[in-house]
């Protein structure tokens, strides 16, 4: 069953909502340590969600964060244009299967329009199917590989 929810941009004054973000993040992708272990200070997150390369967007049922994506604006460089990268899209458990991830995104398209982007991207890993389902039906699949070069 749909649930309403109500979706919204977050500003450099909501840090509580985004350390819930952190929360649904760690719990939905099964890396509580990552996203909570060494958290950034709020002077950090603060400048974070204030950058204008750097979006958050959340859904809300009350004053809970139920969901959430984060996105980075990169310049190109080709033409006068930017692209959205789409870094991390999370739904709590309880609040799957309802349209919420999808309305996130729907939500994200003005800002990054706004932000002169010309497309979205994101990647999904090929055994979350729900994800690959869902970024399938919304845009145009690419095959590429990913790799994760050290700087030490």
């Amino acid at each position: 069953p749909r649930m309403t929810y109500a979706y919204r941009q977050l500003t450099s004054d909501d840090l509580d909502a985004f350390r819930q973000l952190l929360r649904v993040f760690g719990e939905a992708f099964d890396e509580i340590e990552t996203y909570q272990a060494a958290a950034p200070s709020d002077e950090y997150l603060r400048v974070l969600l204030g950058k204008p390369s750097f979006i958050a967007v959340v859904a809300t049922q009350g004053d809970e964060v139920v969901g959430g994506l984060t996105a980075y604006v990169l310049d190109k460089y080709e033409r006068a244009r930017a692209e959205v990268y789409i870094y991390d899209l999370a739904v709590a458990e309880a609040h799957r299967r309802r349209g919420a991830a999808r309305q996130l995104i729907q939500t994200l398209k003005p800002i990054a329009k706004a932000a002169g982007a010309y497309v979205m991207f994101v990647q999904a890993d090929p055994p979350d199917q729900p994800a690959v389902r869902l970024y399938e039906s919304m845009g145009t699949r690419e095959d590429v590989h990913h790799f994760d070069i050290g700087v030490d």
